[in-house]
Parts: structure tokens; C-alpha cells; sequence
């Protein structure tokens, strides 16, 4: 019946002592090939996996070490504009973003202003990037640029509050923010105005995420509590 317990999930692939320290991020390429983790241990690494087999391929691992400071988010650029292989990273340390070619092995860009460690990253639309901050800002990148297009703070209500996760919808048109004074805000983005900023939560909202069609919003929150909202009213 549906009351009996879930069965176990089988473990396909097992990696120990993949790094050094905590690992605090993981990300898919878009091909499935790639496989890249950050931690804090300040390396970046990316494994060739196959998707068949379920292991790695045997190819070298490929090591990164242009951090200083814990990599607490990673992301691959969505899109063939980008070879599907480009990778951003951030975190502590010297608050820069870092773009990596994988296919090549080698650093493109080091996107420097956030002025607060990094806690979030997000891609959207194949050259667009959205970080959040301990800086209490989102700050908007292009990667055609290589440069920040757009600040956005959280200080409309009060002080403002670090920015731990960030989504931008399938649009492109809305961004949402968790921050750790436990507020959400929606943005947005071509209009270039806050719509609305609201308290789902009772603590750190540290996952924020849309629904395929952009008609709700889930949200995941130290509180230990997930939330979703409905963004179809007003």
C-alpha cells in the first residue's frame, strides 16, 4: 500500500574525500557531463561523468584554485551561447565572481563590487547572472559585457538584510530574494521596481525557487518550515 515505508534509493556513485573541507555547493552542467562542487576548502572542482555508466569517466579531475575564501554558491551558464560548459562561482574571500571555461581549463572573467560575501547565485537567458550578498544588494551581470549591468538594494523597508538566495523566473521579468531578516522581495526586473516585499517566514530564508510556469514561489527557511506562494493574485 502507500503507507508502507519508501524504499531505500540505490547510491550510483560514491565519491569520498572529494575535497578537503565541507562541500557547500554542486552543480550539473547542462550536457550532464560535468559535475562541479565548492567548498571550503577555497577549490572549485569538476569531474567528467558519464551518464550512462554512472561514474566518472576517468578523465582528470579538473581543480580550480582562484577563490580565497569559501565557495558557497556555483552554477553552469544555461544555453548553447556559452558552450554550456561556462561556470560561476562565489563566496567568501575577495567577494569576486569567478567565470571558467571547462572545456578549456581555464578562468575568463573575475567580476569584482559586491562589497560582502557572496551567498547566492542564478543564471538565466544564457549570458545573465543574479548574486545576492552579504552586502544587503543583487547585483545584475552580463556576461556580454563582462560586467555588473544593475544594483539592487533591499533597504526600501528599514536597514536592508544580507541576501542568502536568489531566482530570477523562466521570463526573465520577476526576481525573488530570501534574506536573512527572514523577508522575501520580488523585483522587477525590465520595469526596474520592488513589487512587493513580505515576511513568509520567522527566520534565514536560504532557498527560494518558481514554479515552471512562474505561478508560485517556494521558499525554504531556517525556520524549518517551506512555504509556497501564490503570485497569480496581487
Amino acid at each position: 500500500s502507500a503507507y508502507n515505508s519508501p524504499k531505500q534509493p540505490v547510491v550510483r556513485f560514491k565519491r569520498n574525500k572529494h575535497h578537503k573541507g565541507s562541500i557547500y555547493c554542486v552543480a550539473w552542467s547542462p550536457c550532464g557531463q560535468l559535475l562541479a562542487t565548492g567548498s571550503n576548502d577555497k577549490y572549485v572542482k569538476v569531474l567528467p561523468f558519464n551518464a550512462e555508466t554512472c561514474n566518472a569517466t576517468g578523465s582528470p579531475d579538473l581543480e580550480f584554485s582562484m577563490h580565497d575564501g569559501t565557495i558557497r554558491d556555483l552554477a553552469f551558464m544555461e544555453g548553447p551561447e556559452s558552450g554550456g560548459a561556462i561556470l560561476i562561482s562565489a563566496g567568501a574571500g575577495d567577494c569576486n565572481i569567478y567565470t571558467t571555461d571547462c572545456q578549456r581549463g581555464q578562468g575568463l572573467h573575475a567580476l569584482s563590487g559586491h562589497t560582502g560575501h557572496i551567498l547566492a547565485l542564478y543564471t538565466w537567458g544564457g549570458w545573465m547572472i543574479a548574486s545576492g550578498s552579504q552586502d544587503k544588494t543583487v547585483r545584475f551581470w552580463d556576461l556580454r559585457v563582462p560586467s555588473c549591468v544593475r544594483v539592487v538594494g533591499t533597504t526600501f523597508h528599514g536597514t536592508g538584510s544580507a541576501v542568502a538566495s536568489v531566482a530570477v523566473d523562466p521570463s526573465g521579468r520577476l526576481l525573488a530574494t530570501g534574506q536573512e531578516d527572514s523577508s522575501c522581495m520580488l523585483y522587477d526586473i525590465r520595469g526596474g521596481r520592488m513589487v512587493q516585499s513580505y515576511h513568509p517566514h520567522s527566520s534565514d530564508v536560504r532557498s527560494v525557487r518558481f514554479s515552471p510556469g512562474a505561478h508560485y514561489l517556494l521558499t525554504g527557511s531556517y525556520d524549518m518550515k517551506i512555504k509556497v506562494t501564490d503570485l497569480q493574485g496581487n
